[in-house]
């Protein structure tokens, strides 16, 4: 019996909209966001989905589009589990900057390397969330990520907190971040270091796995048609060479 996971990066945030690099930084969800998060679940709601359990960021932006994801779905009373190591990668001394501004003054190439290379750390960050109440028992908050770093905390949470559900038969619904999403993504497709660099996952759209018993993937696929798919990725795709999102 296949098992489907259903993964969707959060709604567009107001740093998203104003093309900031954002990573830990707990901004939340701008009005077009909303939308997106509402969308998202009227399309689940309309294809027949179901979960069992929802999972997500402590970030406000995941969290506040699964509540709405939820309310569209009429679901609100599904158990709910929030865990830091599904939050965006930590950008470091990026976070705040605009994406276009940024790439003007260091080059596209490099930018593109601090946003999508593999094993790359931006700058540290000046800055530490080491005292909000959202992260007990962190030994060492980060002070930059890269996407290896972030990848080695989701593949932690999927094998101690999600893989155990999915066995137990458990529907999931899992509300996360463009890199912590990326990092699952190119865990479970067994994706390479150089071709990760060019997954880009666009905002609001729900992306169904659907894994076999061993929880190796047999397809995947967005709920979303081609053309709106494609200019939802070309967004993400763009955001240093326009005034766009991440």
């Amino acid at each position: 019996m296949p098992h489907d996971l259903v993964l969707l990066r959060h709604g567009q945030s107001q740093w998203n909209l104003e093309n900031r690099f954002t990573g830990w930084v707990d901004v939340d969800l701008s009005p077009n966001g909303i939308e997106e998060a509402r969308s998202a679940g009227q399309v689940l709601r309309q294809n027949g989905y179901e979960f069992d359990l929802a999972m997500t960021s402590v970030l406000k932006r995941a969290i506040r589009t699964l509540w709405l994801v939820l309310e569209e779905m009429d679901r609100m009373w599904l158990p709910v589990t929030s865990d830091w190591r599904l939050n965006e990668r930590h950008y470091g001394g990026l976070q705040g900057l605009n994406k276009k501004e940024t790439a003007e003054k260091y080059g596209e190439d490099q930018v593109h390397f601090w946003r999508r290379g593999y094993d790359v750390r931006p700058p540290e960050s000046q800055h530490s969330e080491e005292n909000q109440l959202s992260y007990p028992g962190l030994v060492e908050v980060p002070k930059t990520e890269s996407l290896v770093d972030t990848s080695e905390r989701v593949i932690q949470y999927w094998n101690q907190c999600v893989r155990p559900e999915l066995f137990d038969n458990k529907r999931i619904i899992m509300v996360g971040h463009g890199n912590s999403l990326r990092a699952l993504v190119k865990y479970l497709q067994n994706i390479s270091d150089e071709d990760i660099m060019l997954l880009n996952i666009p905002t609001g759209i729900p992306l169904v796995f659907r894994l076999d018993d061993a929880l190796q993937p047999i397809e995947n696929f967005y709920l979303a048609d081609e053309e709106v798919l494609n200019e939802a990725v070309n967004t993400v795709k763009n955001q240093t060479a326009q005034n766009k999102q991440d």
